[in-house]
Formats: C-alpha cells, structure tokens, sequence
C-alpha cells in the first residue's frame, strides 16, 4: 500500500513557488537551450512533494546549485582532413555535479552537438549515476564533428586534437568520459594513446568504453542495451507482463539497439524493426541481429542494406514512422525526442504496453503524459538506460584493482544494479504518493543521495 506524505496545501504551494522561480531563473540565464530547459522542468516538476516534505532543501538552495554546472569547459578543436584542408570544431565537457563522486559521462560526436545538448545530457546524467548506487558525479560533452564518412585517419587526428585539450580536464579522480553516439571502440581507442602519451604514465581508468586489451570491461559494449531490458522486464513481472511472446519495436541500431535487440530476441520476443537516421527497416519474422551487427559494428553501412539479405524485409525511408508498427513494447534507443505526442497517441491506439527509453530523453513531455494517462507502462530513461554507465563504473572498479571480472560476473553486477535501480524507483514513488509513477520515482530516488551529499558538503 502507497504511503502518502503528510504535507499541507502551503507547504505544496511554497514548494511549487520556489521551484517555479528556480526554473524562470535558470531559463533566463540560459536563453534557447531548450534541450536544457525540458531536462530541468521534467525532473524540477517531480521534485514538488520532497520540497513540501524537507523544506532544508529550500534552505540550502540545493536546486540552483544542482542546475548550474560546477564548470563548463568550450575549446576549438582544429584538425587536418585527408585532402591536407585544416577544418575546425567544437568540443565541450560540461562537469556537472562532483557531490557523490568525479564526474562521469560520455563524449557524443554528432553535428547536432551544442551547448544545450550537453548540458541537458550531464544534467540528466547527475540522477543516473546516482541511482545506479555507485560512487559517480555527473557530466557530458562532445563535439559537432560527425565521424560519419571520414576515413580512420581522419577520425584519428580529430580525436587527438580534442584529447590534447580535454586531457587538462580530467582523471581517473576528477572526470571519467566513455562513449555515447559517434565515439565508439575505435575513437575511445585513439583518445587514450593521446591520453596516455601525454601523461606519460597507464592511467587506465580515466575513460572507459575501452578494448579488452588494455584495460576495457566484458560486458561494456553490451550493458546499455541489456541493462534496458532488464530495467523493462522487471517493470512488466509486476504487471504479470513478460517479453516472451511480445511484439518489440527498437529505434536505431546503434550499440543500445544492437544489444536491446539481442537481449529481448533471448528472453522470447519478436523484434521486428529498427533505424537508423535515414529509415527503418520491419522484419515480420524478427530481426537478424548478427546481419545488423555486421552492417553498423563492422561494414559501418546503413541500415537500408539490410533488405538486401533479407528479401521479406520493408526498408522506409522516414526513421520516425517505425513508430506506427503495431507492438507491445516500444524500446526508443536512438536519440532524444523521437517520440513526440503525434507517436505516443499512435502507439497508444495499437494497444503499447510498455515503453523503456533506452536512450537520453526520447519521448517528449507531451508523449510522456500521453503514456501515463493512458496507463501504458513507462519506464524514464535516467533510470532504463543506466546501464552503461553502471558497467562504465564497474570498469572504473577494475582499472583500479588491475584485474578483470569475467562476462557473467559483470552481467550478474548489471542485472542486480537494474533491479535494484527499479525497485528504488518503485520505492520513492509509493513514497511520495503515486505508485506507478515510475518518472516521479527514478527522480526522486536520484535527486535525495546527491542531494543529501550537498547539505552535508557544505556551501
């Protein structure tokens, strides 16, 4: 039975003034970051009820200290293309909240890159860490460069270019970046020589996501994908829901795709579509995972060429219309915003039972809102793909104590780290008052550790 807290209407009205004025705040301070601003109000608008409860938070001005990032680093990134042309990006590392641990996040390579992006990522990143229950602070960066269609030198001379500016930032103890879209094993790989030859020295455990030759962890490359399904299978046993037998949608084919797709396939279901950012492809006998893995793991090609091999698969040009197959789950794995309310309410007249977001922030609020008052399941991503970052730590772990954990052991690690993630969230939901609402849950249970670590740090 949920347990209601005991607050009064002025004590919600106080908490919803004071988060009110925070939010107006940080949205004139940063003007056009809209990205920023939706990743602040979702978190900002589950926060009512633990204001009301503990108005110290209101006293230690601990929401204006969380939103504002602790250093934002911008920095020219120049280069030389295989045609002997200088070209110049921009990198960014956003460190973000250090209150539990050095900051920790991924670099995203992709021409969409921007100030707000960054920051709405590393501040999304501050609760993640958080509930995965290891000791990690939040940031984000990246760069506009697009590693698509650049040869390896190439790829190798950007990322040692902004390496050489990043490496003043970080440490195994100060910022631990990894990868997320556009920086793979091979971008991680040459960002660490450049580390490494700088410092003169085997810093193993300032990036992980790297190869298992020189410091990497079993299980990395797949942890995302599978810690989304293992966050989403236990959503569904508590509604007596199972991936067996399910119809699943998964967007994109990146590395969360990929293993989301491999995971559901064993566990029973039926995954009939992914995409990439030109299409999506629809394979009503399921997806062959090992031909999508070649064509973007190894081929690095485009999703289209799937139909080549596979003669009874649909390839449509618009990524955004895989979201009208009809299907049980919907598992949103490639980038943010790709649902909006016009899929959510398609998704929702083809009977949805569940959505995980796999990747940062892919439903809008409105699609978001959809979901809950249609009762459909929904599982946020701060806590579905929390995966990654849980592994990533897990290597941190192992750099440190110069040993290797075997595949069973890391997947044993993840699979509990997510459970316990859920039932967390479950947890602080039925706490402050609305049991199924999952959203209200990851954020709060989030926010308490990072927030209770800043009273007690001091000013």
């Amino acid at each position: 039975m949920a347990m209601v807290v005991n607050q009064t209407k002025t004590d919600t009205q106080a908490a919803e003034n004071y988060i009110s004025q925070v939010f107006e705040t940080i949205k004139q301070r940063n003007p056009n970051e809209t990205e920023f601003h939706q990743a602040v109000k979702e978190i900002f608008d589950s926060l009512v009820p633990v204001f009301a409860k503990n108005p110290k938070y209101m006293e230690h001005g601990i929401l204006e200290r969380m939103a504002e990032p602790e250093r934002v680093i911008s920095f020219q990134v120049p280069w030389v293309d295989d045609e002997g042309k200088v070209q110049v990006n921009r990198g960014f590392r956003v460190q973000f909240n250090s209150a539990i641990g050095p900051y920790k996040g991924g670099l995203r390579f992709h021409p969409s890159v921007n100030a707000s992006i960054i920051k709405f990522l590393g501040f999304e990143q501050i609760f993640k860490n958080s509930l995965t229950g290891l000791p990690i602070g939040g940031g984000k960066g990246g760069s506009d460069f697009d590693p698509k269609g650049k040869s390896d030198g190439e790829v190798m001379r950007f990322t040692q270019s902004f390496m050489t500016e990043l490496a003043k930032h970080i440490g195994p103890d100060i910022d631990v970046p990894a990868g997320d879209i556009g920086v793979g094993p091979r971008e991680i790989g040459y960002m660490f020589g450049q580390y490494k030859k700088m410092q003169k020295g085997f810093e193993a455990g300032v990036l992980t996501g790297k190869g298992l030759d020189y410091g990497g962890s079993l299980t990395r490359k797949e942890a995302t994908g599978y810690g989304t399904v293992y966050f989403v299978e236990e959503m569904l046993k508590d509604k007596n829901l199972t991936f067996n037998g399910s119809t699943v949608v998964v967007s994109g084919s990146g590395n969360v795709s990929i293993y989301a797709i491999e995971k559901a396939s064993e566990l029973g279901a039926t995954v009939v579509a992914c995409s990439d950012s030109n299409g999506y492809i629809y394979d009503k006998n399921g997806i062959d995972i090992d031909t999508v893995r070649r064509l973007k793991e190894v081929e690095r090609k485009r999703i289209s060429e799937y139909v080549e091999e596979h003669p009874d698969a649909e390839y449509h040009e618009n990524c955004t219309d895989i979201w009208m197959i009809p299907c049980d789950i919907a598992l949103p794995c490639a980038t943010q915003n790709e649902i909006d309310a016009n899929a959510a309410k398609i998704l929702v007249a083809n009977d949805v039972k569940a959505v995980g977001e796999g990747a940062n922030m892919p439903c809008t609020l409105e699609a978001i809102s959809i979901f809950q008052d249609k009762g459909v399941l929904f599982g946020p991503a701060k806590a579905v793909n929390a995966g990654g970052v849980a592994v990533s730590a897990l290597e941190m772990s192992q750099n440190s104590m110069r040993l290797s954990w075997t595949f069973a052991e890391v997947d044993a690690k993840l699979k509990d780290i997510m459970t316990t993630i859920y039932r967390n969230s479950v947890k602080a939901a039925e706490e402050y008052g609305e049991p199924d609402n999952l959203v209200l849950g990851a954020n709060i249970a989030g926010f308490l550790k990072v927030a209770d670590a800043m009273v007690e740090q001091g000013v």
